[in-house]
């Protein structure tokens, strides 16, 4: 299994309004920083919100977001 740094592969991202809504305010947020002057915020927010587009979008399979599949263990 892929490792998942942010264990973003849960069933509360399974609906693609929520994953759309996360992504879309990740995205929305790097904008702002940059029209108020913050380029290294911007930048963090922007590279944070562009793996949730990769994560939520090119790589989705409703399979890994199975409430079965997901470990458990501390």
């Amino acid at each position: 299994m892929a490792s998942d740094p942010f264990k973003l592969r849960q069933p509360f991202f399974l609906p693609r309004s929520r994953r759309i809504a996360v992504t879309g305010v990740c995205l929305g947020w790097a904008v702002l920083e940059l029209v108020t002057g913050n380029p290294f915020w911007s930048a963090m927010i922007g590279a944070l919100g562009g793996y949730l587009a990769i994560e939520f979008f090119l790589w989705f399979d409703p399979a890994n977001y199975d409430e079965t599949d997901n470990d458990r263990t501390n």
